[in-house]
């Protein structure tokens, strides 16, 4: 039965988000105007937001990585969120099922535990036995459609006041972009499709597990894969060095080799999304929030770095002008460039660094506010929408290597990645992995 978006749902959405979404605009504006007290009224947001379902906390996990968007207190508690949600009861389960594989869906397994291994922003994980074989089950949670929808119209809440007094970055692109990802997450069948995408990316690649979807037991609802047995990358901060060192290499290699090969980046790397197994390779667990670029844009990418590297202006204003900035000046490159050598600091120098070195989260944060400072003395700046999942799978790597504390020689990982690359090739690349995927999906 296909849900609909219901007003009656948007409607308690809205008064369920009363003390959350909604009043953060209000409490927002408090603190920017009037001064008042931030760091509680950012903890209870915090310990609302973790206690609501839907995409309003990827939202405001996102609407933490926007450059001084929020106050540093809000964005610290916004940063905590993991997208974890108080899970359904098994009565629910139960009639969530019925709804996706007809009654007496449970004949169809070996075994189905009633209470969830994981549970998420737009649904929860139960493990079950299919045919012998160990699987899970992400199931989707009720009238969610309904419920992004209304999350849609907080976040729109949010930037329309912070535009009002602060005009420094035009948000409008970033808007869209946060949007459109959101409501993608809402199709697993779409979820499938990239499942299946990156199961051709990495299909000779050890470094990286992919689950394989059960297709007679998944719908647009519910997605079935075989089970990725791992431990959290968090367990692994006490190993020894040369662990953590070639789980920092396989996390870079899962999250930058597609980008650099196929113009694809997984643009959530929150740590509920990945584990490891026991030789060390990553599991990537979750393919709801997948960015498509165009070759041009990661030639953009690649043109910026070497730039910074050799002190090239003319390839900055190239790389700057591909990806859609307007009025490209030198002072603007000066500013826009502050924030890029923050983002590719560990990768300019042929020697092992430890992330925090060059990239942790308190040079971020000094290089955001200068940025913001900057720019707000030349009239502002309209980022391309591309950059939110950029930014975000940087900062969200940088955060996961922080933890690793590992010495790497990110220069020659990152220049593997890119050396020879070409546009064209890049073009024949993509449209050969699409043409795959879409004949295993009509397997």
């Amino acid at each position: 039965m296909e849900e609909v978006n219901k007003f009656s749902k948007r409607f308690k959405r809205y008064t369920d988000l009363g003390t959350s979404a909604g009043s953060l605009a209000i409490k927002f504006l408090g603190t920017k105007i009037l001064g008042k007290e931030k760091s509680k009224n950012a903890e209870n947001l915090g310990y609302v937001l973790g206690n609501l379902k839907g995409p309003i906390m990827k939202i405001a996990q996102l609407a933490s990585t926007v450059p001084d968007l929020l106050p540093p207190e809000y964005s610290q508690e916004l940063t905590k969120l993991q997208s974890n949600a108080p899970p359904m009861g098994w009565n629910f389960v139960r009639r969530r099922m019925n709804n996706e594989l007809g009654v007496g869906w449970q004949a169809k397994f070996d075994s189905f535990d009633k209470l969830p291994f994981a549970a998420a922003s737009l649904g929860q994980v139960h493990r079950a036995n299919l045919d012998g074989k160990n699987v899970v089950c992400k199931l989707q949670y009720s009238d969610m459609l309904s419920i992004v929808e209304a999350d849609i119209n907080q976040l729109k809440l949010i930037f329309s006041v912070y535009k009002k007094f602060d005009s420094t970055i035009n948000t409008s692109e970033i808007e869209k972009e946060i949007i459109s990802r959101v409501r993608e997450e809402l199709d697993y069948n779409l979820e499938q499709k990239h499942m299946l995408i990156f199961n051709e990316i990495f299909k000779n690649n050890d470094a990286v597990n992919v689950p394989k979807v059960i297709k007679k037991i998944s719908t647009k609802r519910l997605l079935t894969m075989n089970f990725l047995d791992g431990d959290k990358l968090l367990n692994f901060t006490k190993h020894k060095v040369s662990h953590r060192k070639k789980l920092a290499i396989n996390m870079f290699k899962a999250w930058y080799l597609p980008f650099y090969k196929y113009g694809i980046i997984h643009g959530d790397p929150h740590l509920g999304n990945y584990s490891a197994d026991k030789n060390l390779n990553i599991n990537l667990l979750d393919f709801g929030c997948i960015r498509f670029f165009k070759p041009s844009f990661v030639q953009g990418v690649i043109d910026l770095y070497n730039s910074i590297k050799d002190n090239n202006e003319d390839l900055a204003v190239k790389a700057y002008k591909s990806w859609g900035f307007e009025n490209i000046s030198k002072n603007l490159i000066e500013i826009l460039n502050i924030w890029a050598k923050f983002l590719y600091s560990p990768l300019l120098k042929d020697k092992s660094v430890k992330m925090q070195e060059t990239n942790s989260s308190v040079y971020g944060a000094e290089a955001a506010s200068k940025v913001h400072k900057e720019l707000k003395k030349i009239g502002g700046v309209k980022p391309p929408r591309e950059f939110v999942f950029m930014d975000r799978a940087a900062i969200g790597m940088g955060s996961v290597f922080l933890h690793l504390d590992a010495e790497v020689n990110w220069y020659r990982e990152f220049h593997s990645l890119i050396g020879g690359f070409s546009q064209k090739e890049m073009m024949v690349k993509q449209k050969n992995l699409f043409r795959i995927a879409k004949m295993k999906e009509n397997l």
